[in-house]
């Protein structure tokens, strides 16, 4: 079983008051891997439907930030593997 992996930055260094800053999280699970289910109804009468399929992720990673400074994180966008937050500094 492989461990979850994460990295972050910050579009900058060093921040004045009132500042944007983005931060940036790239993440993934080597474990956590699409599965897809087929399901085929079938009545009493041996009549079947046409197999549907959906793919669906078990156990998805979520990501959560905040700081010691009591800032609001703003999610701006998350894929699944990269999430994007702002805050002002």
């Amino acid at each position: 079983m492989a461990a979850p992996t994460v990295s972050a930055s910050l579009n900058a260094s060093t921040y004045s008051p009132g500042d944007l800053m983005t931060l940036t999280v790239t993440y993934g699970d080597p474990d956590t891997r699409p599965v897809t289910v087929t399901i085929v109804v079938t009545d009493a009468q041996g009549n079947s439907s046409a197999p549907v399929s959906v793919t669906a992720v078990i156990d998805p990673l979520t990501v959560t930030v905040s700081d010691d400074s009591g800032r609001t994180w703003t999610r701006i966008s998350d894929t699944g593997t990269v999430a994007v937050y702002r805050a002002v500094a």
